[in-house]
């Protein structure tokens, strides 16, 4: 019995991780793609990221979080103010998991409903040899 209830635990932790997020993951090709279509981009990293890595020609730069991990106070109206909830809008940071839990908030509790996050963020542009604009 013990072992029973013990594998129905391990088999439903496990399927609680192929949860499907809200929004939509990019991978290298894809963000490509919207980019060409003229989807705009959101960096939401910090200033000395984006000189340490360089950006994306053409992304917003937007800071979401502090190097505390404190939201920045001016990002939620700045982003409100410049994307409509139903545009789409990519979500760039270094690798992922920022602007991850960014699209699930603004999914989830502001009502935006087109939030393409670039699944391994700029590391995994990096790691594929694309350009950046150097800052």
């Amino acid at each position: 019995m013990i072992l029973r209830l013990l594998s129905l635990f391990i088999l439903l932790f496990t399927l609680s991780g192929c949860v499907e997020p809200p929004y939509t993951n990019l991978d290298n090709a894809q963000l490509q793609a919207a980019l060409e279509k003229g989807t705009p981009i959101f960096d939401i990293r910090r200033p000395d990221e984006w000189r340490q890595t360089g950006i994306i020609e053409g992304s917003q730069l937007l800071t979401f979080v502090d190097g505390g991990g404190k939201l920045k106070p001016e990002f939620l109206p700045t982003f409100s103010q410049k994307v409509a909830k139903n545009d789409p809008v990519i979500l760039i940071c270094r690798t992922g998991n920022r602007t991850s839990s960014l699209a699930t908030h603004l999914i989830e509790n502001m009502g935006y409903t087109n939030i393409l996050n670039v699944r391994h963020g700029i590391t995994g542009w990096l790691g594929d040899d694309l350009p950046v604009k150097r800052l």
